[in-house]
């Protein structure tokens, strides 16, 4: 439940973009009606979207919020995140903006990642695991620096897709891609670590 929760805002970026991509004549009066006059059809799916994204992000916080009294950092520099891309998209009238917005993500968690654990010797992965793994300093070494460079990829697999394909596949990918390849690194991840587990149980 919480992955679908942490999901919504690109689930529903990828429902607004499709719906508005099916009626671009009624997406474009919308969008005309909240941002503005010079909008061209095939740019209105990709405003409403983003549009769509960015609220849903300040809800999902403002829910987290009344649930639970606080919000997770990332979830803040999320918003952060999608509203100053997402933000200048709407504004210019350019996807350019918050078809970075991943990339900027993954590549803000990856350095996170390599400067916790370089500079302040902290790993962030095992601080998240430790409590249900108990793995090697070395493993939790390489996990750490597995994620940050997981992350790194997936900002420069973002902007090639971005870049060579369509805008809808883009969005596509946003969705069905990052999902599905985020699922296979955790698969090879607990492939990998089941040595270490079934280590323990003996």
């Amino acid at each position: 439940m919480k992955f679908f929760f942490d999901l919504l805002p690109v689930i529903l970026f990828f429902v607004a973009y499709k719906i508005a991509g099916s009626n671009e004549a009624a997406a474009l009066d919308l969008a005309s009606s909240v941002l503005g006059g010079g909008i061209e059809a095939r740019q209105a799916p990709i405003l409403i979207a983003t549009a769509i994204a960015i609220v849903a992000t300040a809800a999902q916080i403002a829910w987290v919020w009344f649930r639970h009294g606080k919000v997770e950092t990332m979830l803040w520099v999320s918003l952060g995140i999608v509203t100053v891309f997402g933000g200048a998209t709407l504004f210019f009238h350019d996807p350019t903006f918050i078809k970075w917005k991943p990339t900027a993500l993954y590549w803000l968690f990856a350095v996170s990642l390599v400067v916790s654990a370089v500079a302040f010797k902290r790993n962030v992965i095992r601080k998240l695991l430790e409590a249900q793994l108990s793995l090697p300093d070395a493993v939790w070494s390489r996990l750490n620096l597995a994620w940050a460079g997981f992350f790194a990829l997936m900002g420069v697999l973002n902007l090639v897709v971005a870049y060579q394909f369509s805008e809808a596949t883009w969005v596509n990918f946003k969705l069905f891609g990052g999902m599905g390849l985020m699922l296979l690194f955790v698969v090879a991840q607990g492939a990998y670590l089941s040595r270490y587990m079934e280590d323990e149980k003996t």
